[in-house]
């Protein structure tokens, strides 16, 4: 999602180029309607294309392709000896890439600034103004919409005026805002006058049944339900998304949804905050042990977990009805 600005840069830049995209399977389904990539080229490096044969296999393709030009946000050595390997003449990358000596034009990676921009730094050769916003582009398939609002309507869900969702879930366990804290905020917002739509992927379902179960008031449940773009389809329907510090918040930037994100272990300042222009960041800024890692983690390192336990949902209300009111 934070690779889409620099790709429809690059298509702005060079528009009558073809831009292919090289990507593992997880992000097909978000890259595969996209009209600026030419070719998806995907690569299963854990499963399907594991190995040095199908690695092999991936430069001759990519050779045969005759590239004029690589540009490689991701920092593993990998990523560059693939373009390196396939004699790509123009290859640029940070230099904090671990394939850097692989690289001709090496770009400082930046901190302090968010992802987009950082990875728009990249097209620095060419004089891009790499501190404009450029909201990622998600395109939806007619079978996207179908099915939400099918979903939708089965559920005698019509009321979009009032909808606000909540994504519970997190690769990472210390990210997740507590279930009990997202059950106590949907009440409120239930009493508010809003209806609940909770969402996230397969992996999110055992923590959206706590959630469902202690709200103990009928929500409606959507998680596991949908691919990643339908998901962002019926965030596009909500007139808030609240979050954790996971790629919800970055879906929502792409279809316009204003968002209150929820940060324990991790801290906005790494650049993964939400993009939108009236989204708001909720997190307890005086706590000497954050951030404890860039990524969080499955157990809080001291065993306090203080980073989302004095997030009360009182205070994510609050930010929340701030921006239903406006």
């Amino acid at each position: 999602m934070l690779t889409l600005p620099l790709l429809q840069t690059v298509k702005k830049l060079f528009p009558n180029a073809a831009l292919d995209f090289l990507a593992i399977p997880a992000a097909r389904n978000i890259l595969e309607t996209h009209p600026d990539i030419h070719q998806l080229i995907i690569y299963d490096k854990r499963k399907r294309d594991k190995g040095i044969i199908p690695f092999f296999r991936l430069i001759r393709r990519l050779r045969e392709n005759r590239y004029d030009l690589a540009i490689v946000p991701h920092r593993s050595i990998r990523s560059v000896a693939l373009v390196w390997a396939a004699r790509i003449p123009l290859r640029i990358g940070f230099d904090r890439s671990a394939g850097r000596f692989l690289l001709n034009r090496i770009i400082p990676y930046r901190t302090g600034i968010h992802e987009i921009n950082r990875n728009l730094h990249l097209l620095d050769p060419f004089g891009i103004a790499a501190d404009e916003k450029v909201l990622p582009k998600l395109f939806f398939s007619d079978e996207d919409e179908q099915a939400v609002f099918e979903w939708m309507k089965r559920r005698q869900l019509n009321q979009l005026e009032n909808l606000v969702a909540l994504a519970p879930g997190s690769v990472w366990a210390t990210k997740r805002w507590l279930p009990e804290y997202f059950a106590r905020l949907a009440k409120m917002l239930k009493e508010a006058g809003f209806q609940i739509v909770l969402i996230g992927g397969e992996a999110d379902v055992e923590v959206a049944r706590q959630v469902e179960q202690a709200i103990s008031s009928p929500v409606f449940n959507a998680v596991g339900k949908f691919t990643i773009r339908q998901s962002a389809f019926l965030i596009r329907q909500a007139r808030l998304l609240v979050t954790n510090d996971s790629a919800p918040q970055h879906l929502a930037a792409a279809v316009g949804t204003p968002v209150v994100a929820i940060f324990g272990p991790t801290v906005p300042a790494f650049g993964f905050y939400p993009y939108g222009e009236r989204d708001r960041v909720v997190e307890i800024g005086e706590l000497p042990c954050r951030p404890c890692s860039i990524h969080g983690g499955q157990k809080c390192p001291i065993s306090t977990f203080e980073c989302m336990k004095k997030l009360t949902p009182e205070r994510v209300f609050g930010e929340a009805q701030q921006i239903l009111k406006g």
